[in-house]
């Protein structure tokens, strides 16, 4: 699913979410103190997520003390709209924010950028990009981008484009030749290319063209529940053979509809990518917000008309029907309830903080350089 910019997640949620609200605010007291400890200590980074639940601006003192309260260092925002223009808008809004905001947020243009939103307790914004027409147009847009501070891109969306095929291309064709050459082209630019949403033939190729390691920042594992958004282990274990990153999404298509998933389906997958990939490769990229979602009548048409818009557009995936987060786990301690999950289940503290954000901060310095 699309997150459109820094601000927008269109909040929704599914009728078990009315007996099962967000967390709220984060409490440590809610988790046991080793837990609490290794959280408070770690990089917490998420992969695809954006800090606030609706688009309303200024946020609430509500929403903002949710965001400050997370814990998170620093999450990967998607910023792209379909055209050039929206996509600029939609960067200056983020410097434009985080200028207005600078106490809870800070942006992330380099690696060691990363570590200091750790030491400042602020968040860190990665901009990155999900859509790539308006890069096909004129792909030197590639660099004026990277030289704004977008250093994440997918390669597709969901369909065919003009570098590859989505993930709902049935023709499967994997990269073109100028797909090949772009995926060059951001390597050498230090841009992570990211294969979340391209087809199986696609990310493929893409593990093999890149001199550098590759993303799959937001999916599931095809072995656990079978859709086209996610991905068969060895495509997980080819990626990770080259150094690569997936994180785990909190996403309806972790479970076949119209099973509402809950945090068991989110763990079940995350213990699956860990024993394909190895520990060294795996995260979480929620594709959600911060802030928990609180369902209004006002949410629930905006997801109605999400739904009919993605559809006629051609780019709305199989199970669509369910709203996209996971119930229990809603929210600022979202994160932090992964982890103690991670425990219950007997990994290790160094795996576990691996997973919380070790690993994508990893990737990210050997594709940007460790400056």
């Amino acid at each position: 699913m699309l997150r459109r910019d820094f601000l927008v997640l269109s909040a929704k949620a599914s009728a078990l979410a009315l007996v099962s609200p967000p967390f709220g605010s984060r409490d440590e007291a809610a988790f046991p103190p080793d837990v609490a400890d290794l959280y408070r200590r770690s990089l917490i980074l998420d992969s695809l997520c954006g800090p606030f639940a609706t688009d309303t601006f200024p946020p609430s003192e509500t929403a903002l003390r949710e965001v400050k309260s997370s814990g998170i260092t620093a999450v990967n925002c998607t910023i792209s709209e379909r055209t050039y223009e929206g996509t600029v808008t939609n960067l200056a809004r983020i410097h434009s924010y985080v200028e207005r905001y600078p106490e809870p947020f800070t942006l992330v243009r380099l690696h060691s950028d990363i570590g200091r939103a750790k030491r400042e307790g602020r968040i860190g914004i990665l901009p990155g990009f999900q859509f790539t027409e308006f890069l096909e147009e004129d792909p030197g847009r590639i660099e004026v981008f990277r030289d704004l501070g977008v250093r994440i891109m997918q390669l597709t969306y969901n369909l065919r484009g003009a570098w590859g095929d989505g993930c709902l291309e049935p023709g499967n064709a994997g990269l073109s030749r100028t797909g090949v050459d772009i995926v060059h082209k951001m390597n050498a630019l230090g841009i992570a290319v990211d294969t979340s949403h391209s087809g199986i033939r696609t990310t493929a190729d893409a593990i093999t063209a890149s001199s550098k390691p590759i993303l799959i920042s937001h999916a599931g594992c095809a072995a656990v529940s079978p859709h086209p958004r996610n991905k068969p282990d060895d495509l997980l274990k080819a990626l990770a053979d080259r150094g690569g990153y997936v994180g785990i999404y909190l996403m309806p298509y972790l479970v076949e509809s119209p099973t509402v998933p809950t945090r068991e389906h989110v763990m079940a997958h995350l213990m699956h990518a860990i024993k394909v990939c190895g520990a060294d490769h795996v995260g979480i990229g929620s594709d959600g917000s911060i802030e928990g979602v609180h369902l209004t009548d006002e949410q629930k048409k905006e997801f109605d008309e999400d739904i009919a818009r993605r559809k006629k557009l051609g780019i709305g995936a199989p199970g669509e029907d369910r709203y996209p987060y996971v119930p229990d786990l809603n929210g600022p301690q979202h994160m932090e309830m992964i982890a103690w999950e991670l425990q219950k289940r007997g990994q290790p503290a160094a795996v576990i903080e691996k997973v919380l954000g070790a690993n994508f901060s990893r990737v990210l310095g050997e594709i940007w350089g460790t400056a």
